[in-house]
């Protein structure tokens, strides 16, 4: 696992209107670095981005409702990237797309794509377009869209830790895991070698609370919801 997650907290500017008032998250630049999302908080209340959109084809798995993916979506369609979600429940994903608007022919806008689980042809990435492929496909999903180019990043969407899904969460640069039943969480445990306090940590989470788990990574975060997200998507919760 190689994506970063980073502490912007140093940097001038950003840091103090944020420890006060986590709705400015609307006016704070995402990063520095070209793809940088603001995932949320640390418990301190320093913002945290992620390196989603970079340089190298990336993996992530998120693990949890499908709130979070959504959420993921939208700011990265925020940075500039396109979206293309493959899935099988689209009118669940309908938001998203009418997010992004309508095209000057007044069809939905190409950024957002919506298709079935069968494998597509995508847009070309690239660094002044990189490509988002959401997979909303299950707990064990093919792997039908696997990032093979630069400014390529899949994330796929496992509304529960499941064995078979082994394979891809060990391949992934990033996991993203909501709170876990406890049999789920020492399913997480065996996968990635877990201690027992960081095992309990995932089964008592709250709604609005993620763990970022990567290479040398393990960084609790809390998600905070923009005033537009929450007229699209509700407030921060757990589930679908």
């Amino acid at each position: 696992m190689s994506s970063r997650l980073r502490d912007i907290s140093n940097e001038a500017g950003v840091a103090p209107e944020f420890a006060v008032d986590p709705r400015l998250l609307d006016a704070i630049s995402p990063s520095g670095d070209r793809g940088g999302i603001v995932l949320g908080s640390g418990m301190t209340g320093e913002p945290l981005t992620i390196s989603a959109l970079r340089s190298e084809p990336t993996r992530i798995v998120i693990v949890g409702g499908l709130y979070l993916a959504r959420q993921f979506a939208l700011r990265a369609m925020a940075v500039g990237a396109w979206v293309v979600v493959a899935t099988g429940r689209e009118q669940a994903w309908h938001v998203v797309q009418r997010s992004a608007g309508m095209g000057p022919d007044g069809r939905p806008s190409p950024h957002v794509q919506l298709r079935r689980l069968s494998p597509v042809e995508l847009p070309r990435a690239s660094e002044n377009a990189p490509l988002l492929v959401v997979h909303d496909g299950g707990p064990t999903p093919q792997d039908l869209f696997p990032p093979r180019a630069s400014w390529h990043t899949t994330v796929y969407v496992l509304p529960y830790l499941h064995p078979q899904a082994t394979t891809l969460a060990n391949a992934s640069d990033l996991v993203l895991m909501q709170r876990l039943p406890v049999g789920q969480a020492e399913l997480a445990a065996r996968i990635w070698n877990l201690p027992p306090q960081m095992m309990q940590q995932l089964t008592a989470l709250k709604d609005d609370q993620i763990i970022a788990l990567g290479r040398n990574l393990w960084k609790p975060v809390r998600l905070v919801t923009t005033a537009r997200e929450q007229q699209i998507l509700g407030p921060v919760r757990r589930g679908d």
